[in-house]
């Protein structure tokens, strides 16, 4: 019975101790200005970060640079995560480190991880074009339309409102980017009517462009359209490889194998930096095909100056 007492004191005073940090690392992070998201992606680490220093009865403003390698550690070994994902629970550790203890960060004694990059799968121009004309739904056919024709993220189409499209410039303005910035993109003409014909089958929204079919005030959630692109792709046959973002992809990889310079590209994807533009240039499958091997180069100069 004592010990039962016990547990139960435990668990209520940590538990108390650990919903004031929570609170804590929440309004740091609101005072911050960061979003929504990352808030709810922050918070997932660092509540497994106060289990595990609970299961070695270490207090948060107590553990030291051992016990948060050693939490990495488990991250790694117990569940398997991968070297990316590790990156983003130290980057949390930091954040609460420095923000909620208010104690100075060392990146020796907890340094990122190296990870490998892969090139992510880009459909070509003629599955693009397949694939969206023969989407049975408007809805889903003008977010997979508007994903393509203006490079947008998910999360930029389903925020978009009514009055950023302007059918009068041909063009969108995009004000809920990931990197807060402001940006307009192009609209396609094909686009336009396919969102036009959306607009007037789906009761002319006014407000949000893509509302919640249950509550118009609220944007649709971004994981509506992943589950009907994977349907579509079992529709057509295809394997399932095509995302959202494949879409983003397509479009920078698709204006530069039509021959659109990497900081236009830059510009209407809203890159903060060029390095993330120059994906397109590996992906670009036509653009490769036009490169002379330097070898072939100097062997046929070889042989015509016999």
């Amino acid at each position: 019975m004592c010990s039962l007492v016990f547990i139960f004191i435990h668990f209520t005073f940590f538990g108390g101790i650990i919903m004031n940090y929570l609170d804590s690392f929440r309004e740091m992070i609101s005072l911050r200005g960061l979003t929504d998201h990352t808030l709810k992606t922050y918070c997932t680490y660092i509540k497994a970060y106060f289990q595990y220093l609970d299961s070695i009865n270490i207090q948060p403003e107590k553990a030291t640079w051992e016990d948060m390698r050693g939490f990495v550690k488990y991250l790694k070994d117990s569940r398997n995560l991968n070297d990316r994902t590790i990156n983003g629970a130290i980057s949390q550790l930091r954040f609460f480190t420095m923000y909620v203890l208010h104690k100075s960060w060392d990146p020796t004694q907890l340094p990122m991880r190296k990870f490998n990059t892969y090139l992510p799968y880009v459909p070509s121009q003629k599955d693009v074009r397949e694939f969206i004309s023969t989407i049975p739904d408007l809805k889903q056919k003008a977010m997979v339309a508007l994903l393509y024709s203006s490079g947008l993220r998910i999360g930029e189409v389903c925020h978009l409102r009514y009055e950023d499209v302007s059918r009068t410039d041909m063009r969108i303005h995009i004000t809920h980017g990931k990197n807060r910035e402001d940006r307009y993109v192009p609209l396609s003409k094909y686009a336009l009517d396919i969102l036009t014909q959306y607009y007037f089958a789906y009761d002319r929204p006014r407000g949000w462009l893509f509302p919640q079919q249950n509550c118009k005030e609220k944007p649709i959630d971004t994981f509506f359209l992943s589950r009907h692109i994977h349907e579509h792709e079992r529709r057509l046959g295809w394997p399932e490889r095509i995302t959202c973002h494949s879409f983003r992809h397509a479009y920078g990889t698709h204006l530069y194998e039509n021959g659109v310079d990497l900081l236009t590209i830059k510009v209407l994807l809203g890159h903060k930096s060029l390095n993330s533009t120059t994906i397109y240039v590996h992906l670009a499958s036509p653009a490769m095909s036009k490169l002379v091997n330097p070898l072939d180069v100097l062997m046929e100069t070889s042989h015509g100056t016999k």
